[in-house]
């Protein structure tokens, strides 16, 4: 199995009962779809994501109960590649055999469920920040507390970053935990307790924060949705700053979400398919 570093272009045949056609060049760093409603921006990311889903991936096409699919890897040989989707709907959870977690940690919403997964994965990536830091600081390498330093700077960013957001609220992370919770003046909040666009913009900064600096691909579909508009135009900086080997690909109807300087990372739906 290789690894892919990102996707270099994608192909859709057949899409919407073959009326249309998609071939989609991307860049290595941001691709941002855009289009009118109805332009099929979803449609398309999601038709990616259900292609991603049959990895590993050879690079011929891949028929599925959606479209005929091909997705290009960099380098070329690769046979998958790492990938986080976000979702930006916060329904109430339907009883799907999570009713234990819901009863136990009070998720009664998706946004609720992905913050759960991503406590266990956020432990998982302390866990393997630390070993990195012992090994490096018994390495006996002159220079292995420096590299200690950098290795757990990524996650002070993290804390620094979501302070600085919730910080007009009287939120703070409580760093004395393992977990990820909250302190409101001085009371402990656990995560479920945030508002839409508080756990949004957390899943989202989690995500990337545990990636661990791996190359990924980020699906975001819409991520603006419920986020103040200052927090859209951060948005896909603190992504990149998190993690700067992240492929960012999302959809969205907000020019708040391209402000900073990623107006060249546009690509419309109709300049796409044929």
């Amino acid at each position: 199995m290789k690894y892919a570093n990102y996707i270099s272009k994608i192909e859709i045949r057949s899409l919407w009962s073959g009326r249309r056609h998609v071939k989609w060049t991307l860049r290595p760093d941001v691709n941002v779809l855009s289009g009118k409603n109805g332009a099929g921006k979803s449609t398309i990311l999601n038709r990616i994501v259900q292609n991603l889903r049959n990895a590993p991936y050879s690079g011929e096409i891949v028929k599925n109960e959606f479209a005929d699919v091909k997705v290009v890897f960099d380098p070329s040989d690769a046979t998958c590649i790492r990938y986080d989707i976000i979702r930006s709907f916060d329904r109430i959870l339907m009883d799907n055999g999570r009713t234990q977690v819901i009863t136990d940690e009070r998720i009664v919403t998706e946004l609720d469920w992905q913050l759960y997964q991503l406590q266990r994965r956020y432990l998982h990536y302390q866990v393997n920040v630390g070993n990195r830091m012992i090994q490096l600081l018994t390495s006996g390498s002159p220079d292995a507390h420096e590299q200690a330093v950098k290795a757990s700077a990524m996650k002070t960013k993290f804390l620094d970053m979501v302070d600085q957001l919730f910080e007009g609220t009287g939120k703070k992370v409580d760093r004395q935990s393992n977990e990820l919770q909250f302190l409101q003046y001085e009371e402990v909040l656990k995560p479920y307790l945030l508002s839409s666009g508080e756990k949004q913009m957390l899943i989202i900064l989690l995500t990337a924060l545990t990636e661990d600096m791996q190359p990924y691909v980020f699906l975001m579909d819409e991520p603006e949705a419920s986020l103040h508009f200052e927090w859209q135009k951060d948005l896909i900086t603190m992504v990149r700053t998190l993690n700067p080997n992240a492929q960012i690909i999302l959809t969205t109807h907000s020019p708040g979400v391209i402000m900073k300087d990623w107006q060249h990372a546009v690509t419309e739906v109709d300049n796409i398919t044929t």
